[in-house]
Parts: C-alpha cells; sequence; structure tokens
C-alpha cells in the first residue's frame, strides 16, 4: 500500500522527547552463513513481535541497506524505558538472541558484526521537515503538522541553531 502524498510543508509532531534507536549488522565472513544468517532474519521477527504489540512501545521503523554486507533499522520508540524493558524482558524475542550474540563474541571468530546507537533527544531539540511527501521517519512515527510559512529550522527546534 501506498503511502498518501501530504501537499505543502509540515514537521513532525512529537510531544516530549524522541527516543531514536539505531541498530545494525555487518557481515565479516560471507562463508559462514550458518552464524550471520540467523542473525539476518532475528531482527524481523524481532520488529513483527514489536509491530503485534503496539504496547511495547515501537511507533515506527525503517529497514536500511549498505549492500552486500551492512543492514540497519532505524527506531522510534515511545520512551527509553519501554525500549529498556523490551530488551531486557525474557518473554521476547530480544532476550534469547542477545544471549545468542554474546556467545558468538566470546567465540572470538567475528563472523558477524552488531551495533547499536540510542538517542533520547530532549524536548525542543530536534527539527523535521517534510515538503511535498508521506510521513517519513520521525514524522510516520509522531504524525505530521502543517508549517507555517513563516516557520524556519530556528522556530521549529526553539533553540539555536
Amino acid at each position: 500500500m501506498r503511502d498518501k502524498i501530504k501537499p505543502g510543508r509540515r514537521t513532525a509532531a512529537p510531544d516530549g522527547e524522541v527516543v531514536v534507536f539505531l541498530i545494525g549488522m555487518r557481515v565479516n565472513h560471507l562463508w559462514a552463513l550458518h552464524r550471520w544468517l540467523p542473525v539476518f532474519f532475528a531482527m524481523p521477527a524481532m520488529l513483527r513481535e514489536l509491530v503485534r504489540d503496539r504496547s511495547a512501545g515501537l511507533l515506527h521503523h525503517v529497514l536500511l541497506t549498505g549492500l552486500p554486507r551492512t543492514y540497519y533499522v532505524v527506531q522510534y520508540w515511545e520512551s527509553k524505558e519501554k525500549l529498556l524493558a523490551y530488551a531486557a524482558a525474557p518473554d521476547r524475542k530480544h532476550h534469547p538472541w542477545w544471549g545468542r550474540l554474546n556467545r558468538y563474541a566470546r567465540e572470538g571468530k567475528g563472523h558477524v558484526g552488531i551495533w547499536h546507537e540510542m538517542y533520547v533527544v530532549p524536548a525542543g531539540r530536534y527539527e523535521s521537515l517534510y515538503g511535498d511527501m508521506p510521513a517519513s521517519g520521525l514524522g510516520k512515527a509522531y504524525g505530521l503538522v502543517p508549517v507555517g510559512a513563516e516557520a524556519g529550522a530556528r522556530q521549529r527546534m526553539k533553540a539555536e541553531v
């Protein structure tokens, strides 16, 4: 299904801080399929779990690739507390994978690399602009509102840019 184009200039409409989580993997040894292929399929399984249970806190995600070896997910969360709770929940898909990846790391063979970054951005310290396009990224996570003709990045951020 195609997202509907929103005409004009719009901005994302979060209320409060924004939590952005970036996670990715890099295939270091292509021939070690038995190590990296399960990791490759683990993230979509976790994302399906989170999409089915919106109360977990994931608002939106985007899958990206730096083919042929690197894969990323950009995630927008309701709060850092919900993100951390999901990561540590023993009854969720993430917990067993966390243990498995730690075992892989202890083995020291480096077949697959994993990384993540979490950003908790205070209210008024982020900026977004979408012109004549469907909701995307932060706007998809929090919804869009029209931007007045006089409003620039400085006004949207409510801080010096």
